[in-house]
């Protein structure tokens, strides 16, 4: 990125039948802070068999900055594939380099959004920001769970501390809250043709690849909790199975997790100062297969995130009460040492 003239952005937002949704999407784009930005917005129609096209041009019409219409038409509804041509679209309104912003067509960034993505970019290779529930039913179930993984994502950062973190963190990994440059999306192949999960895999790759990924509580996007949603089991469908989930909600292990951010630290260390002996112990693994994966990674974080397998006893799940107190206790733990 310069750091003389403004940041040129591109905004890249799929639509699958969001009319209704559209107008305050462009209302909140009005409302960005766009100093020293020279923002664009990538909107790709997918689809629609609504008013979408028809409300996405009124909304252009009058838009205080450059927006790029596009269509596609897939059988059935592909997440990945969306989002994917809408960063294409982006790079080509780009036209060289830039940041690639995404968000959702239900969702409304807050007004210093692009000012906290180009700020967090200048840290890091990939910028996941917060994702907020905009409340309209109140769901205890699921502030609940939020906020123990948000709790276990600040647990990883005392265990495993990296420069390129956030004070302010979080444990999202979202399509409605993600930044990066042209060039690393393009290093990563961007994203996958995966029916929903296609965030969290090209978070997963650019860690294991060795790019920073930080999780930045300072950028807010707020999205619909609406329960029918536009693909099958993404965000609305997770709602909607947790509206009559009461206490059986299972989660990951807090102990399990934590001795995977453990050995990640570890093998960072071991990286660092080729030292892989202890690690191979701690781990389960000869030193040979240790010393080979390390070989083929370029840096500490993608040996880190590809040479530590799950726990000895696999990666248990618990009950969220459960959970919420062993996180706690650990938590605490870390804080009194």
């Amino acid at each position: 990125m310069s750091d003389t003239g403004p940041v040129r952005v591109a905004i890249c937002i799929p639509a699958r039948d969001e009319a209704a949704s559209l107008p305050a999407l462009f209302a909140a784009l009005a409302r960005l802070d766009r100093k020293g930005v020279e923002a664009s917005v990538c909107l790709l129609l997918d689809s629609c068999g609504d008013a979408s096209a028809a409300v996405a041009r009124d909304c252009a019409a009058r838009a205080s900055l450059p927006v790029s219409i596009e269509n596609m038409v897939q059988p059935q509804a592909n997440a990945g594939r969306a989002r994917h041509a809408a960063m294409l679209q982006g790079e080509a309104m780009l036209d060289g380099p830039g940041l690639l912003l995404s968000t959702d067509a239900d969702s409304a960034p807050d007004a210093d959004w692009l000012q906290a993505m180009v700020a967090g970019c200048r840290h890091a290779d990939v910028v996941v920001g917060r994702v907020v529930r905009t409340v309209t039913r109140p769901h205890a179930l699921q502030d609940r769970i939020e906020a123990y993984y948000d709790a276990l994502h600040a647990l990883r950062r005392t265990i495993d501390p990296v420069p390129w973190e956030a004070t302010a963190t979080h444990h999202h990994a979202s399509g409605a809250n993600l930044g990066l440059s042209v060039e690393h999306y393009r290093a990563l192949g961007g994203f996958l043709p995966l029916p929903h999960g296609e965030d969290a895999r090209l978070i997963d790759d650019a860690a294991r690849v060795g790019m920073r990924v930080r999780r930045d509580a300072a950028s807010v996007v707020h999205t619909s909790d609406r329960r029918f949603g536009r693909v099958a089991q993404g965000f609305a469908g997770s709602l909607r199975a947790l509206d009559g989930g009461g206490e059986a909600i299972e989660v990951a292990h807090p102990r399990d997790v934590a001795w995977q951010y453990r050995r990640h630290a570890d093998a960072r260390h071991a990286f660092d100062h080729g030292m892989f002996a202890a690690l191979a112990i701690a781990i389960g693994l000869t030193t040979d297969h240790v010393v080979g994966v390390a070989r083929d990674c370029r840096n500490a974080e993608a040996f880190a995130m590809c040479v530590v397998p799950a726990p000895p006893g696999g990666m248990r799940r618990i009950a969220l009460a459960e959970a919420e107190a062993e996180v706690l206790a650990l938590s605490t733990a870390r804080f009194a040492a």
